[in-house]
């Protein structure tokens, strides 16, 4: 029997750990592991250092198998900075025109999954639905044209609704959208033209990273937290605009309060963090690169409190995968973002640890102090992490995404609804 072929468009794959890189293809893995002949066609290596990590980006095509899965890496223009919307849209369309030398390929798969918010992968995805009539799954992590606008690429309102138009309308060419959180879901819903079946499919924590955390917390896997006196701190990852950690950090520096922040990361706003830092030689503050797996999990063991901060209306549209680890490590979050937007309801209907708005700032130094690291709010934030990442976990998740695809390849649409 021939086995079903899944052909999954993403910008961002392993090596890549940022950006969901590592969940998706953990998901290629499972599903290949589950009867699918899967093939992947993403970027060169390079997020989110935004350079060229394998030295071989360029018009050449290049393939290998990585375990069960095929791989095609295509080239694209990798913008120097980041901040510039030109920049940014030669990057999408660089990568389009890539991918588009592969459309004669098409034929050979049953099912295509595209996931946003790379455009230029939602666009070939619906380029190759035109041609070739293979049903069509929109995979929703973000979406791009709010993301563009709360990063700050997108000033004018007049371009944002045309962004917003030209997205609604490709996303309504897929036959199946999924998305990584409820409200994300509420935010599709009203979207969709044609009663498209709306999935809410998380993310989850992949196994090499699962066995990191599990590693570094050894006998105490299983047990909450205790915070130390001196309060540990800790952000890894992406560092864009979007987190505006330059305002957290200026704030926390005019405080007088005992703690010890580091920041692991790179992206496009990274110097400025460590350049900040040097300047103002404040040993509060240890800047340092982007974590490896093995890193990020003995970190998270370190740390009291892992933030997640998010720009002010930045928030209503994306889930941060990086939530996911940081709570299957027990630590509480800190999260500083809109109580309306997806991780803002996240931590509080689970009370995964405080969360401020930008307006609120003023009372870290009360969260910071010894009595609240001491106090019963710091363990019944630790032991609710734990106990929530227990609804992340990878098999679950992967089994769902399983019998859809495999209702799509017989034909019939998955008949769940958020």
């Amino acid at each position: 029997m021939n086995k079903p072929k899944l052909l999954v468009i993403i910008n961002n794959f392993p090596p890549d750990l940022a950006g969901g890189a590592a969940v998706f293809g953990d998901m290629c893995q499972g599903l290949a592991e589950r009867g699918f002949d899967v093939s992947v066609r993403c970027a060169y290596p390079y997020y989110p250092e935004w350079r060229d990590k394998s030295g071989k980006n360029g018009f050449k095509i290049w393939r290998y198998l990585d375990n069960q899965v095929a791989v095609e890496r295509y080239g694209l223009f990798i913008p120097r900075n980041t901040n510039s919307l030109i920049g940014r849209l030669l990057h999408e369309a660089s990568f389009l025109l890539s991918l588009l030398r592969s459309v004669g390929k098409g034929r050979q798969y049953d099912v295509v999954m595209a996931y946003c918010p790379a455009v230029s992968c939602l666009a070939f995805g619906v380029i190759n639905k035109l041609v070739w009539r293979k049903p069509l799954w929109l995979n929703v992590q973000d979406l791009a044209a709010e993301a563009a606008g709360a990063s700050g690429l997108v000033r004018s309102n007049w371009l944002g609704s045309v962004l917003k138009g030209i997205q609604r309308w490709l996303f309504n060419r897929a036959d199946v959208w999924s998305t990584i959180s409820p409200i994300m879901a509420e935010q599709l819903a009203p979207m969709r033209r044609r009663s498209q079946p709306l999935l809410m499919l998380p993310n989850w924590l992949n196994n090499s990273l699962s066995n990191n955390i599990a590693k570094a917390r050894g006998e105490t896997s299983q047990k909450p937290k205790q915070a130390h006196a001196v309060p540990r701190l800790l952000y890894a990852g992406n560092i864009g605009k979007k987190q505006n950690l330059l305002s957290l950090l200026s704030t926390l520096q005019k405080t007088e309060a005992s703690f010890i922040f580091k920041i692991h990361g790179s992206g496009a706003q990274a110097s400025v963090i460590e350049d900040w830092i040097t300047t103002t030689a404040d040993t509060r503050f240890v800047f340092g690169p982007f974590l490896d797996e093995a890193g990020f999990a003995e970190q998270l063991q370190w740390s009291d409190y892992f933030i997640i901060s998010e720009t002010e209306d930045g928030g209503a549209s994306f889930m941060p995968s990086k939530l996911i680890p940081g709570i299957s490590s027990g630590t509480p979050i800190l999260a500083i973002c809109d109580a309306s937007g997806p991780l803002g309801r996240e931590v509080e209907a689970w009370s995964l640890g405080p969360r401020l708005g930008w307006s609120q700032l003023s009372e870290l130094t009360a969260i910071l102090s010894p009595e609240s690291s001491g106090s019963k709010n710091y363990l019944t934030w630790s032991e609710n992490a734990l106990s929530r990442s227990q609804d992340y976990t990878r098999d679950r998740v992967i089994a769902q995404f399983h019998a859809a695809l495999s209702s799509l390849n017989t034909g019939a649409l998955p008949n769940s609804d958020y």
